[in-house]
């Protein structure tokens, strides 16, 4: 098999965490290269085996975490594949008749994505202004950079991206594409560090590091382009549905995670972090879970010096009541 191209952020973390057992079902809602699903599957087959379901908007991805798994597993765990985005996994789940017994959701996306120019991703190097994680989803970044009203792009960069320029940027891009449409990653970041120049930030341990001045324009287009809080919003609340309908006594619905199932969420910036903080807490006071991080678990400096990628990701887990 080719090369992952991905290291799995927190895979420690993620493990203690979840503790799949043999028997269990296990849900990898964003299998990417499948470096967890593969821990995840290899600690089912060390126990007897149990079943994993891999779930991911990328087909090119799901296809070849599918396949590593299985090389790593053999047939000890049965491995089942939904193609799209997590948003569905509890349905499908159903459709299946399955039940987690563990649920992972790690919310960045995997780095042949970021390294595949032709994604439009990065603003590391030239690339069409595009990113989809779906690459058939109908809408690209060029799309609303040269359609949106400036009000709408503002709005944009500020709840998506929490842009403090947001509208200096975005009248800036109206003014350029009146000349002609704007299609390219660098062509979108120069336009940015136009206005807003070069930003400082803080590095591990305290020190000094810059930023690039487009890193928060693109982190928003890109949750706009692929609904990334709606659909982390449409998890949560399966979650907390699921929860309140185990509190029915001698309720027989069939649900798509068990009493007693162990979720995580790796999240990579304050909008998504806030949301999953916000659900956990609610399902604790609310007596339907038990939160297990305290706070968020943060990658260790000897991670991030392996895989700077980890930097920013935040883990947090919580266990539904027996």
């Amino acid at each position: 098999m080719e090369t992952t191209g991905h290291a799995p952020v927190l895979l420690d973390e993620v493990m203690d965490s979840l503790r799949p057992k043999g028997g269990e079902t296990v849900l990898d809602c964003t299998a990417g290269r499948g470096g967890h699903a593969t821990a995840l599957a290899k600690a089912l087959a060390s126990d007897g085996g149990g079943t994993i379901v891999l779930c991911d908007l990328d087909a090119e991805n799901l296809v070849f975490s599918a396949e590593r798994v299985r090389e790593a597993v053999g047939d000890s765990v049965r491995i089942e594949t939904l193609a799209g985005n997590f948003a569905s996994a509890p349905r499908r789940m159903l459709e299946l008749g399955l039940s987690a017994d563990a649920v992972l959701a790690d919310l960045g996306f995997s780095s042949n994505q970021m390294d595949d120019r032709s994604r439009g991703l990065s603003f590391q190097g030239e690339g069409p202004l595009d990113m989809r994680l779906d690459p058939s989803g109908p809408v690209t970044a060029a799309d609303l950079v040269n359609s949106v009203s400036e009000q709408e792009l503002s709005e944009i960069l500020r709840d998506f991206g929490e842009e403090r320029q947001h509208r200096a940027i975005a009248r800036k891009v109206v003014a350029v594409r009146e000349g002609s449409p704007i299609q390219t990653t660098a062509e979108l970041a120069e336009i940015v560090r136009s206005v807003v120049g070069s930003r400082p930030s803080s590095g591990p341990g305290g020190g000094r590091k810059t930023i690039h001045p487009a890193t928060k324009t693109f982190q928003a287009l890109r949750i706009a382009v692929n609904d990334e809080l709606g659909n982390l919003d449409a998890l949560l609340e399966a979650v907390q549905r699921a929860a309140s309908a185990m509190r029915i006594e001698g309720g027989t619905a069939a649900r798509w995670i068990r009493r007693g199932a162990r979720i995580a969420v790796i999240s990579f910036h304050s909008l998504e972090d806030r949301r999953v903080k916000r659900a956990m807490a609610g399902l604790e006071d609310r007596g339907l879970g038990k939160v297990l991080t305290g706070r968020p678990i943060s990658a260790s400096d000897e991670e991030i010096s392996r895989n700077p990628r980890s930097r920013s990701a935040k883990l947090r887990a919580i266990r539904i009541m027996p």
